[in-house]
């Protein structure tokens, strides 16, 4: 992990940066996704502040960073073309390091924790409609060359649409897991687990699925193989899916993804309770969830609009 690091950075920081996220690793159950994220944010930052402060070196220092030191991170880091957005995910992660290195050495450092990261406008989820979620169900396995990559396929986006689950969460199901049960025990980011019912069309897609799998499911390995017997590449599925959305002239945006973000739209739409679709999510905040009522405002003004044109 230390040979990812910034060269930049001295070795004593390098060395606390390898601990931390270890132990986000480790205790916390951060994605690996995250990690490299991680590592690479703060890395950048600990090099900017060893050049920035003239050779900044241990922990005691890193808590100690000033608003004016902090100011011209940031100014260096949008000057390079790294977006809003990006640089509050960068911010996040250094007040994270931060916090740990005051615990560790009993600093102040409410500087760095207090600062307030650029603003941005968070993109909206963008759900398929319900007859589009249906088509790409339909169809999916429609360009797969066997039958059993077919169900396969189908399987999975039922699985995400039917259960809302991330394409991880999905990938990561056992064939311990098969049959599915009426309610599934999901480990989704963080390591957080959570209670999803399992609908009798996901079930069955599994089902189909596994009678017609060519390779033996041992109890502890994937439920989802690919066309060698390993475990599925999510972008086998990404590609069904762009395939899928082309034929059924379904805009760019119909990913594996907005299959979950159909799944909370759809249920909000139907009167589902906010807080429940946050619970089956797996949703840290409310606030994230509620993104949702925002695109289900926006699809009303849509229809309305239609119905209402402008003369």
């Amino acid at each position: 992990m230390a040979g990812l690091i910034d060269p930049i950075a001295t070795p004593a920081l390098s060395a606390a940066l390898a601990v931390w996220l270890g132990q986000l690793s480790a205790l916390q159950g951060a994605a690996a996704t995250t990690i490299d994220a991680y590592r690479r944010d703060v890395a950048r930052y600990l090099g900017f502040m060893v050049q920035h402060r003239g050779g900044v070196d241990g922990l005691a220092a890193v808590a100690t960073t000033s608003p004016a030191d902090l100011r011209a991170w940031m100014a260096d880091e949008r000057g390079r073309g790294l977006s809003a957005r990006s640089l509050a995910r960068a911010l996040s992660a250094v007040k994270g390091f931060t916090a740990w290195s005051a615990d560790r050495t009993g600093r102040d450092a409410t500087t760095v924790l207090s600062a307030r990261g650029p603003k941005f406008r968070r993109k909206l989820p963008r759900p398929l409609s319900e007859d589009g979620a249906v088509a790409v169900l339909s169809g999916i396995g429609d360009d797969a060359r066997e039958d059993w990559i077919a169900a396969r396929d189908t399987a999975v986006a039922t699985v995400l649409y039917g259960l809302g689950l991330r394409i991880s969460e999905a990938l990561s199901l056992t064939a311990a897991d098969h049959p599915l049960p009426t309610t599934l025990r999901i480990t989704g980011k963080g390591g957080k687990t959570r209670l999803v019912p399992v609908i009798p069309a996901a079930a069955a897609a599994v089902a189909a699925y596994v009678t017609l799998c060519p390779f033996d499911l041992a109890p502890a390995e994937p439920l989802f193989r690919g066309a060698r017997g390993g475990p599925v590449n999510p972008r086998l599925i990404q590609s069904a899916m762009e395939r899928a959305r082309l034929r059924l002239g379904l805009p760019a945006t119909a990913t594996p993804h907005a299959l979950r973000h159909s799944f909370a739209t759809h249920l909000l739409s139907a009167g589902g309770d906010l807080r429940a679709i946050q619970e089956l999510l797996g949703h840290a905040s409310l606030s994230t969830t509620q993104a949702y009522t925002a695109v289900d405002a926006a699809r009303l003004m849509e229809v309305y609009q239609k119905a209402h044109p402008r003369a």
